[in-house]
């Protein structure tokens, strides 16, 4: 089989396409064809050796699969040609992937493969957030930062799904109308007086602030939740790790919360499966979560790189096989 093999912690330019063995699994293992890989931040970090988990190299990266169930083990709960997503953590960008039952999610009927493999971290990652961690109520007002990016518009999707009115907060240009496609109702430019227009649209400031962004925005952000609102720190994709002035979360009775769903999982194992079934509601009730752009298997450096570089609106895929 062809798998992309990452031979250096260099960078995307540190990946192979390289032809390796066909994968044999063992007694508890499922063999999936992979049809479908999500592009996300933790493959590129991964990539660099920047991420909180260190894989020796050589490896195959890829944590977003969508593929077919090619052999089971007896006693599994999923059988031969069932639709699946698998939370891979590495391996998905190959031809084949192993994994067992706990590491299967079904793939809603209504989403294609692609869609499927969309469906991974971005969106468990904001239904964490605003489920989860910062208790979103139908009728409140969420912010979202780095809301051109693929959690931000998987955010902003299952926001306006729980009921919310949503705000997008955009540093890129030319990314309007793909945000008001996925549900943002306003959308704001993140330059000299964003502040100000937040202001103008709230009133107070909005309920629930979602920042995957971190950085020198972080200061002006927070003075834009409302007195009992909602900060959720997810990460850091702008590099620099902010401190917080605590004079201003206690004069405003608010709560700074953060969201590393990868931790909460390593603790709590049957949360993917909770999630994705409100998930699987929101796509039976019209939800899709959306591809952009889509890579072959042997352009993932490139796609790699357009990550890093910013050139990637919303969410990409690599198309394995048909």
């Amino acid at each position: 089989m062809k798998a992309q093999i990452l031979n250096d912690e260099t960078g995307p330019s540190g990946l192979a396409l390289t032809e390796v063995p066909d994968l044999v699994p063992t007694d508890n293992q499922l063999l999936i064809d992979v049809k479908s890989c999500g592009i996300c931040f933790p493959d590129l970090l991964m990539s660099q050796g920047k991420y909180q988990l260190r894989v020796p190299t050589p490896f195959t990266p890829g944590t977003e699969v969508a593929g077919v169930v090619a052999q089971a083990p007896s006693g599994s709960a999923y059988s031969v040609g069932d639709r699946v997503q698998v939370m891979s953590v590495v391996g998905g960008f190959a031809e084949q992937v192993l994994a067992t039952d706990e590491q299967l999610l079904p793939i809603p009927p209504e989403l294609s493969f692609d869609e499927g493999a969309a469906m991974g971290i971005n969106l468990q990652t904001a239904i964490f957030a605003l489920k989860i961690r910062a208790n979103l109520q139908p009728g409140e007002t969420v912010g979202v930062l780095g809301s051109a990016g693929g959690v931000g518009v998987a955010t902003i999707q299952v926001a306006k799904a729980m009921g919310a009115k949503v705000i997008a907060i955009v540093h890129r240009t030319g990314a309007e109308e793909l945000l008001k496609s996925v549900g943002a109702d306003e959308v704001v430019q993140l330059e000299e007086g964003w502040g100000t227009r937040i202001k103008e649209l709230t009133g107070t400031g909005v309920d629930v602030l979602i920042d995957p962004v971190g950085g020198e925005v972080f200061d002006e952000a927070l003075r834009q939740v409302a007195p009992d609102g909602r900060f959720v720190v997810i990460g850091f994709a702008a590099g620099g790790i902010p401190t917080v002035k605590l004079n201003r979360v206690l004069f405003r009775n608010i709560s700074v919360v953060g969201a590393a769903w990868g931790e909460y999982v390593r603790a709590h194992p049957g949360l993917p499966a909770k999630l994705h079934q409100d998930l699987t509601e929101m796509v039976a009730a019209g939800m899709r979560p959306p591809v952009n752009r889509t890579y072959a298997l042997a352009d993932l450096p490139q796609a790699l790189d357009d990550l890093a570089n910013g050139k990637i609106l919303g969410k990409a895929v690599v198309k394995i096989a048909e």
